[in-house]
């Protein structure tokens, strides 16, 4: 067999190219040259500062041994809290509290549960944290907003409590005189005018007395009780205080909330009285004027039936529908009067629930890292072209990526009549979400139980006399269950989360 030992020609052709050079090779040669020089210089930058190195090194221990020590003396404050309220607890006496100061009961158990739990929260989780970066991401702003949250409220909490505090007389004079000319120029008042003929509305002598001494009774019964009282008023608001500086603005807003629905349980109290009888007396109505229609509600099929009613129901019917329609001015005015102020005191604690629930819900640790590092909240991205031109060999594009000074090659192509291509040159940026963005965006869920068929449901409520919501039913951060170890391991906790701070 014979071997032919001449090269063809296109190897000799290949031979003679100029060889061009392997862009991944040499990317890869600057990126570790720059990971290498990024570590000698810190490692430089150690050894040249070895002094104040090991005065920051005492300094942390320092700090987190004092931020340690404080800790584990509120860990076992809590605990003693927790023993107390269990033994309260087999005499019904702490849930008759926590039905009671229903949402001082939530915040409370929202902050001492982030209290016992700060620690393990800034614990390291294993490789997965060092593997993953979204992982790393999350779990980093998570950790941040819990504990930024729960320095804020705190803060916050010191500032109102310890200034309510020196100002408790003055403050409790004000509320008091305030309630005073609540109950005397506005409820007695109202009720005297209602028993009239107020706005010139020309409503029943009989029952307007018969409503208006009951209203009236009421509320000098509950003023005398709470006059008796007036000696627990200044240690209220110390207690108020107290709440503030020990669990937070939270906890102090949410007993105030608790506060004013037990002083103002007698307007709730007519208020449900005088409803009852409203919405009794329109279903009445209702189904009298159904009768002379010749309707009968099905409320299996929630529809109206054609129905033959006999003569002594027609009559009935007549001497029924006529007494209530006249008496239905009355009635109206007085639910209307204390609906207003049923309203009112509902409109206050929701502005406080609002207030309370925007404190939970603020990302403060995201804002600070935005203020400080705004390109870790990315938001699209967009090119921009800075050359093209046409030619028949496309090189190879080397970028830069700002963030560590690390290059990458990209070489796009698009091809063009004549058997040459174009050479697109452009630089990719990021947009960056703006703080109004970063803040709205935790708000979306915070009342998604409001919409615009609850709305107009309440409104229908209010007109038909049933229960006028008082609460906007916001979502709390989740309670976490309770926590009891012994105080030195506590103690070592704290202190290891605190001293880890130092490497991040």
């Amino acid at each position: 067999m014979r071997l032919f030992t001449k090269k063809p020609q296109w190897f000799e052709d290949l031979k003679q190219k100029k060889p061009y050079i392997d862009m991944d090779a040499v990317i890869l040669a600057i990126n570790s040259a720059n990971a290498a020089k990024i570590l000698s210089e810190g490692h430089l930058h150690m050894k040249s500062s070895t002094g104040p190195f090991m005065i920051s090194t005492l300094t942390w221990k320092l700090f987190a041994a004092s931020v340690a020590s404080l800790a584990t003396l509120l860990y076992v404050v809590l605990q003693s809290f927790h023993l107390l309220l269990t033994c309260l607890s087999c005499l019904g006496i702490s849930m008759a509290l926590a039905k009671a100061f229903n949402n001082t009961w939530t915040n409370i158990g929202i902050r001492s549960s982030q209290f016992l739990y700060w620690p393990i929260l800034l614990q390291n989780f294993g490789h997965r944290s060092q593997s993953c970066v979204e992982y790393v991401e999350k779990l980093a702003l998570r950790r941040h907003s819990i504990w930024s949250c729960l320095v804020v409220d705190v803060l916050l909490g010191n500032f109102f409590g310890i200034l309510l505090w020196f100002q408790a007389e003055p403050t409790c004079l004000w509320v008091s005189n305030f309630a005073g000319d609540i109950t005397n120029y506005l409820l007695r008042n109202g009720c005297v005018w209602l028993m009239g003929n107020p706005a010139g509305f020309k409503l029943n002598t009989e029952l307007a007395r018969v409503l208006g001494m009951i209203s009236l009774n009421t509320i000098q019964i509950w003023s005398t009780m709470w006059s008796f009282m007036g000696s627990l008023f200044v240690p209220i608001a110390k207690a108020i205080a107290f709440c503030g500086i020990f669990f937070g603005f939270t906890s102090a807003a949410a007993l105030i909330i608790d506060l004013i629905s037990l002083v103002t349980r007698h307007i709730f109290i007519l208020h449900w009285l005088l409803s009852l009888i409203y919405s009794q007396q329109i279903q009445a109505l209702a189904a009298l004027w159904r009768l002379f229609r010749g309707k009968k509600w099905n409320p299996l099929r929630l529809r109206l039936d054609s129905y033959d009613y006999t003569v002594e129901q027609h009559v009935v019917g007549s001497l029924l529908f006529t007494p209530l329609l006249l008496l239905l001015p009355t009635t109206s005015v007085f639910y209307t009067f204390f609906a207003i102020m049923n309203t009112i005191i509902s409109f206050i604690g929701v502005v406080i629930e609002v207030s309370i629930s925007v404190i939970h819900t603020t990302p403060y640790g995201g804002v600070f890292l935005w203020l400080v590092r705004k390109k870790r909240f990315p938001a699209g991205i967009w090119l921009d072209i800075v050359s093209c031109q046409h030619s028949a060999i496309v090189p190879s594009v080397v970028e830069s990526d700002g963030m560590n000074g690390s290059l990458s090659k990209r070489s796009p192509r698009i091809p063009k009549s004549g058997g040459q291509n174009a050479v697109l040159v452009s630089i990719l940026h990021s947009n960056y979400l703006n703080l109004g963005e970063l803040i709205c965006s935790s708000y979306i869920h915070l009342y998604s139980v409001v919409s615009r068929s609850s709305i107009s449901s309440s409104a229908y409520g209010v007109l038909t006399g049933k229960r006028i919501l008082s609460t906007l039913g916001a979502i709390y951060p989740s309670r976490l269950p309770w926590m009891a170890v012994p105080s030195k391991e506590y103690w070592r906790l704290c202190y290891e989360a605190v001293f880890a701070c130092r490497e991040t």
